[in-house]
């Protein structure tokens, strides 16, 4: 699978650009700020119906515009697909694929697979548990519609729970039953986001151990442990005993959204111990182990889209790391980088057609061809 062609109008810093991509391998180059992370934000949207790194379309809409759209033409399974995304924040959101509206964000979702390595994706090991729950919940939501359905409708409901325990204390009315009706409505949603959530980490763990091996050289060994509330007693019996405190902090404090992973580097937590280039490396592994886990259950090539990949990485973890992507089974890769040098090592071994990209001020450059818009 692979995005051939790509318009964008009005998203974020473009305001119009019509591209042709390089099936395997396209470098995207220039200056910081210049808008090279927007572009792959771009083509992350069309696959996923929502930014990278932002939930508010306001924020992704070029300044100045009512609307955005994205329009691609993706090669898959021997044929054509053509997709777009309408969107007028706050009013109008509509994703197509070959002129058919998909109603439900759950019915487009996992039609075009795509991996996101950004550098702020070191938030995966250095902040709150909400980071690594969010990169767990990308995988399966790419996997599993029903996964996606059932994780709206338990933060939908979550909402509720916590806005009416809000209302209670400033009412001073407790309202008991209410909860309850809340437990039981939750109780299914949890309960299928924790068996689905089990089974990618014992998936995950052993496709993440080798990924990182061929990048660290075979230096440290890593681990996941995944941890839940629920693994030790069931949802509303964890409501229950949470009940009373509940209504003290006024918020759920129990259930699956406060599931995490501890990430340990040679049987030490991640975030204590390890260096800036053991931190890229662990991350980049759980990256391209998202890759291969998505490769192998949706049983095609998922997008990569690498994001100032080389930025400290030492000298040999860049070389392990070129090999990996050189020598591995990979669709269609898009790297990004203000010192282009070490991206065209790349693409002078990765064999078959590549495309470079320059990008200034929100217009782009195909090399060799002057800035057009």
């Amino acid at each position: 699978m692979h995005l051939k062609k790509f318009i964008i109008t009005h998203f974020r810093n473009y305001e119009y650009q019509s591209l042709e991509f390089a099936p395997r391998l396209n470098l995207v180059v220039g200056l910081n700020g210049m808008g090279k992370t927007n572009l792959l934000d771009a083509v992350y949207y069309l696959c996923m119906g929502k930014s990278r790194f932002s939930g508010n379309d306001r924020n992704v809409r070029r300044n100045g515009a009512d609307f955005f759209r994205l329009e691609g033409y993706f090669q898959k399974n021997g044929g054509a697909q053509k997709v777009v995304a309408k969107v007028v924040p706050g009013q109008l959101k509509q994703l197509e694929i070959d002129g058919k509206a998909h109603n439900r964000l759950s019915d487009h979702v996992g039609h075009f697979p795509v991996v996101f390595k950004a550098p702020d994706d070191t938030a995966l090991a250095l902040e709150g548990s909400e980071e690594r729950r969010r990169f767990v919940d990308n995988t399966l939501c790419q996997l599993d519609a029903r996964y996606l359905t059932e994780l709206m409708a338990y933060n939908r409901l979550l909402q509720r729970r916590n806005a009416a325990l809000k209302q209670m204390a400033e009412q001073r009315q407790w309202d008991q039953t209410l909860l309850q009706v809340y437990d039981e409505k939750m109780k299914v949603p949890a309960e299928y986001i924790l068996q689905c959530r089990q089974a990618f980490v014992r998936n995950f763990e052993p496709v993440f151990n080798r990924q990182f091996t061929v990048i660290s050289g075979g230096r440290e060994e890593v681990q996941l442990k995944y941890k839940s509330q629920l693994q030790d007693t069931g949802f509303i019996s964890l409501m229950e005993a949470n009940r009373e405190k509940d209504r003290v902090l006024q918020r759920t404090t129990g259930g699956i959204h406060k599931d995490d992973l501890e990430f340990l580097l040679n049987g030490m937590p991640l975030k204590r111990f390890a260096s800036q280039g053991q931190l890229k490396s662990f991350v980049l592994a759980l990256k391209l182990a998202q890759y291969e886990l998505l490769k192998q259950q949706k049983k095609v090539k998922p997008i990569l889209l690498l994001d100032d990949l080389f930025d400290k990485l030492d000298d040999e973890r860049v070389n392990h790391l070129i090999r990996l992507l050189v020598e591995g089974d990979f669709g269609q890769v898009f790297i990004t980088d203000t010192h282009p040098e070490k991206a065209e090592a790349i693409a002078r071994n990765f064999g078959g057609e590549y495309r470079k990209f320059v990008v200034e001020a929100g217009k782009v450059a195909v090399m060799g061809e002057e800035l057009r818009n």
